[in-house]
């Protein structure tokens, strides 16, 4: 094998799988580096002593520390460092918006490429699994007890951390399946569940972590409950955002109107796309999917593969979508079209009562909000008719009430997310804490992740001050 030439400036491009193929299959779009392409890569990195990309990683990641044991070929040790700060690699490493994060803040990034971190994370994380590397080691069981609500990033960071503090464990997860977002909402060519999810979760149980399945908290169990009777001396809440928005536009209830929620739980969660599944499935001749963040590219991007014409229908231009750019370039290699600045106001049926149609404005950008972005304005007269016969909303999601409505005194804001302080998850009934998109409204994993563990450092003080 030809050594890799390294150029302090610009990365070891990543190998991907060609658009044409991969727009038909469910396989994984990129492949990672190998180990020869990781040692390269990490061998760019400069090891700064004040670590700026530390500072930007929600989990405080000693990034030059494991980028370091890459380039020295020490892969282990390197699973180790990471094991430090992170109960999730192998799905960060894929899933993060490192290019706002930590790269954004790599030094080499001023005159060149930063450092591909997510890259080198990914890679060490899926060495250790295929090498079987233990990263079990807790401290000795202290005999207390705490609940999590919810098996997705924040639960399984909150989980993790706690029990290698030596806390006895149980996570409650509402589905059949364990991992929360990252089984249902992630594509399988984003995010692997076999080879990536599922050793993850198994490296929690391999720490002690005990995890319930079909157990919905608010329904099955009360948090009240799990304090009392159970004998839980703290819960934390990570339970996520599942429950979809919408327009409120006329049609919406057609059929053939999904939001990418349902589709993407149908087919990540239920395996709707493998011909050995019975779980239906409609993903239409010609699809709309509305909305511009990640979500929505999940949403495009399955239903391309499923056989469909796809357009992404969003109201600003290309250059606010708030999904991540790779994200978008991946999309629009694989062939789904682009209807930017233009915006839903009707969905159309036929006389069966399903989608025909969705009548559109066209828009233009105005002055900026209170977000910085400039606001989108309707073009007057700029009505037209896209032909689809499907069409995903993709707006965003709010956590789901039932916790909230059955836990007397949990304050929640308007938009139904949990109050908690943002330093350390605390609420506003004594022994419970919450994280993630539970609180904050959807978010990222990695978001999500930080916020688990912070919860854990403050529960773990909340439990020794009792």
């Amino acid at each position: 094998m030809s050594e890799i030439k390294v150029d302090k400036m610009k990365r070891v491009p990543v190998r991907e799988q060609d658009a044409k193929v991969r727009a038909t299959n469910f396989e994984e779009v990129c492949y990672g580096y190998n180990e020869e392409e990781a040692v390269a890569e990490a061998s760019r990195c400069l090891g700064c002593k004040h670590k700026p990309c530390v500072g930007m990683c929600p989990v405080s990641i000693d990034i030059p520390a494991f980028i370091k044991h890459v380039a020295d070929k020490e892969f282990e040790l390197a699973a180790k460092e990471l094991a430090k700060y992170t109960a999730l690699p192998a799905v960060c490493g894929r899933v993060c918006p490192q290019e706002l994060q930590c790269e954004s803040k790599c030094v080499l990034g001023i005159k060149g490429e930063a450092v591909s971190i997510g890259k080198l994370e990914r890679f060490v994380a899926d060495w250790a699994t295929k090498n079987n590397v233990d990263l079990s080691q807790t401290a000795p069981k202290n005999g207390k007890k705490v609940a999590v609500i919810g098996s997705g990033p924040a639960g399984v960071t909150c989980a993790g951390d706690l029990a290698k503090m030596g806390y006895e464990i149980t996570v409650f997860e509402a589905l059949h399946e364990p991992g929360g977002v990252l089984l249902y909402g992630i594509p399988e060519f984003r995010l692997p569940k076999d080879a990536v999810v599922k050793p993850e979760l198994q490296n929690l149980e391999k720490l002690g972590v005990k995890i319930e399945t079909n157990v919905i908290v608010g329904r099955t169990i009360t948090i009240d409950q799990l304090l009392g009777e159970e004998g839980f001396d703290a819960v934390f809440i990570g339970s996520g955002a599942g429950l979809p928005k919408f327009m409120g536009i006329d049609g919406e209830n057609l059929n053939g109107v999904f939001s990418a929620n349902e589709v993407l739980t149908r087919n990540n969660l239920m395996k709707a796309f493998k011909e050995d599944y019975d779980t239906p499935i409609r993903p239409g001749k010609k699809v709309a999917v509305v909305g511009g963040g990640n979500v929505a590219m999940d949403a495009a991007r399955t239903a391309l593969r499923l056989g469909a014409e796809v357009h992404v229908v969003y109201r600003r231009s290309d250059a606010e979508l708030p999904a991540r750019a790779e994200e978008v370039h991946h999309a629009k290699e694989e062939g789904v079209i682009f209807d930017v600045l233009t915006n839903p106001v009707e969905i159309l049926g036929d006389e069966n009562g399903w989608v025909k149609g969705m009548k559109c404005v066209k828009m233009e950008l105005g002055e900026a909000d209170e977000s910085g972005r400039r606001r989108p304005q309707v073009i007057e007269g700029s009505e037209f008719i896209l032909d689809v016969d499907t069409v995903i909303m993709s707006l965003g999601t709010s956590p789901n009430p039932l916790i909230t409505d059955t836990t007397k005194g949990l304050d929640v804001n308007k938009w139904g997310c949990i109050v908690a302080d943002e330093a350390d998850g605390q609420t506003s009934r004594e022994g419970i804490f919450a994280g993630g998109d539970a609180v904050t409204g959807a978010a990222t994993v990695i978001l999500a992740m930080g916020a688990g563990k912070a919860a854990a450092e403050a529960i773990d003080k909340y439990v020794k001050s009792k």
